[in-house]
């Protein structure tokens, strides 16, 4: 289970997710209906179900009775109201968060099948049925995505929960009990191949939203744990970011904190305010951001001052802004996330919950983290900590919602992204490290100083905030088929699968290393420059700006001093007390 404080508190947002999965599946079933119905493998599928059907026996016969009666409406919601039960009555403490996702699941699964089918009409098998037909559409197979939902879900729960040799029986009895409905209702004739491959791909991205929605993907262990991976060494010597041994020290020294007025509203500013106390920062000087000012006088508090800590409590845009001063100063800065998505504070494992996450970093280390310093034209000179990008994110995080992003979070800008799904492609060159240029298309071009985005999506797998590199990602997607290999591969690494041998480095100036059949393709580089034959628009740690033809960018290696917590165990080498990074020693204890 998630500790608290890793919970995100708005998680039912993802929720939002659900509508378009019903779209995707919905946009499947027309190409299966329409363009694709005469191609292979599709044409293939009568062929299949008549030499089923002349094959039928006895046996086969009452096997995919009782497993199309497993997956039948009645008994699914009597397996579904029992599982939920035990999961409330059965362990010392009910487990409510187990008994919503199964049952979540189970009952998201059948609205998004119930949409679909009322949006695609296709006719049952042309072979003589074994069940009665259902007045629904053959596509998807309610049966299998059902099945999916329930023991699939059953399955999660089981793999958090059972060890050894008992967790693998069971999970994989679990997980093939969907395939064996499906196979059953094509042999009783009751779907095509391809309605129950669209049952188990509605059941299994149902799953995924539901259990992101409630923190039950990505699961972290409690205080104590051990160490987080793919995070620089921390820096040796006493507790907390000014190297002393906590409170106890003394004071501290000034703080400055940094406070995004809508983000960090007055009863998280006053926990922020008793965490310092408690940490022997006394001497608090708080500033305010504003359009006008995105880090307040940040500069102007730091300079010939004794400060020894700033605390930004905001989201990306707020840290960005900030770490745009602060960089190079060897002041440390220490993250509260406050924001719409914290991609830093994510990328960094530090708990979403605000104050936790400050309680964390004053109780670890200062570590020497990269930065990104990007420019253009219309782009003043400036820092970046998270992602910088043109093409269809930028033009996506340009016409969010700002309303939406208020009411539904990050989950606004997937609605923004709809819109410009259908955005043309963009020509451009791309020059690594002075190398050659090269041409190419692309839809979105994201340069990254760290990788993961919401939900745990590694867009740019490779990138570390202590290698001393940039990471670049080219996304282009040619038609449904394009959009649908580089959901896998993002999904497939998401979930720790394979995904096509991963992206690797490339030399600078090299060919880049594809991904998803040429969807995505990766770039490593300490300084990128970028060219686009027409003005595109561009963004900056989730920042839009003004639209241009030209990015560059280039790391400042360690030139940012963080304040992260301490790993129960560290395994690698520390850096040392400017941030040095042993880039090769951290990464041989990732």
């Amino acid at each position: 289970m998630t500790n608290a404080h890793d919970a995100d508190p708005r998680p039912g947002r993802l929720l939002l997710l659900l509508p378009v999965q019903a779209a995707c599946v919905a946009g499947l079933g027309v190409l299966v209906t329409g363009p694709l119905a005469g191609r292979w493998p599709l044409s293939s599928e009568d062929a299949v179900e008549r030499a089923l059907a002349a094959r039928r026996s006895t046996a086969p016969d009452v096997l995919s009775a009782a497993l199309s009666l497993l997956a039948g409406t009645e008994s699914v919601i009597v397996l579904t109201v029992l599982a939920c039960a035990a999961l409330l009555l059965l362990p010392r403490a009910p487990r409510w968060r187990d008994a919503v996702f199964l049952a979540g699941s189970v009952a998201a699964q059948s609205a998004v099948f119930v949409l679909v089918t009322l949006m695609v009409e296709r006719p049952r098998p042309g072979v003589p049925h074994l069940d009665a037909a259902p007045p629904t559409s053959s596509f998807p197979s309610g049966h299998v995505g059902a099945s999916v939902a329930l023991f699939g879900g059953l399955a999660v729960l089981a793999a958090g929960r059972l060890r050894g040799a008992r967790r693998a029986v069971v999970v994989g009895v679990l997980l093939l009990l969907p395939v064996a409905v499906a196979g059953s209702r094509v042999y009783r004739g009751m779907h095509h191949p391809s309605d129950v491959v669209a049952g188990l791909l509605n059941g299994a991205c149902t799953l995924f939203v539901m259990a992101y929605a409630l923190g039950l993907a990505g699961a972290r262990t409690a205080p104590g744990r051990a160490e987080r991976p793919g995070l620089p060494a921390s820096r040796p010597g006493g507790g907390g970011p000014g190297g002393g041994g906590g409170p106890a020290d003394g004071a501290r020294g000034r703080v400055v904190v940094v406070r995004h007025p809508h983000g960090c509203d007055a009863g998280t500013a006053d926990r922020v305010r008793a965490v310092l106390r408690r940490h022997g920062y006394a001497d608090q000087v708080w500033e305010q951001t504003s359009a006008d000012a995105p880090c307040g006088a940040l500069a102007e508090r730091t300079t010939g001052a004794r400060t020894s800590l700033v605390v930004v409590c905001g989201g990306d845009g707020t840290v960005r802004a900030c770490a745009d001063v602060m960089a190079g100063t060897g002041i440390p800065l220490a993250i509260v996330p406050c924001g719409t998505g914290n991609l830093l504070a994510r990328n960094l494992r530090l708990p979403s919950d605000p104050v936790a996450a400050l309680e964390e970093a004053l109780s670890g280390k200062a570590v020497g983290l990269d930065v990104g310093r990007v420019s253009g034209d219309g782009l003043a000179p400036t820092r970046f900590v998270v992602m910088a990008g043109a093409g269809f994110d930028a033009a996506m995080v340009r016409d969010a919602s700002a309303r939406l992003k208020e009411r539904l979070g990050w989950a606004a800008y997937v609605v923004s992204a709809l819109r410009h799904l259908r955005d043309p492609r963009m020509r451009l060159s791309i020059q690594l490290d002075g190398g050659p240029v090269l041409e190419r298309r692309a839809r979105m071009v994201v340069i990254g100083n760290v990788g993961t985005l919401q939900g745990g999506l590694p867009l740019l797998p490779d990138a570390r905030p202590d290698s001393g590199r940039l990471e670049v990602v080219l996304l282009d997607p040619r038609g449904v088929g394009g959009w649908l290999a580089a959901a896998g591969h993002l999904a497939a690494r998401t979930t720790g699968g394979p995904a096509d041998g991963g992206p690797g480095r490339t030399s600078s100036g090299g060919p880049g290393r594809r991904a998803a059949h040429g969807a995505l393709e990766y770039f490593s580089a300490a300084r990128i420059d970028l060219r686009f034959t027409r003005a595109q628009a561009r963004e900056i740690d989730g920042d839009a700006c003004p639209a241009g033809t030209r990015v560059s960018a280039e790391v400042e290696p360690g030139a940012l001093l963080m304040c992260l917590p301490a790993p129960a165990r560290t395994g690698t080498p520390a850096g040392d007390a400017n941030g040095a990074q042993g880039t090769a020693a951290l990464r041989a204890g990732h």
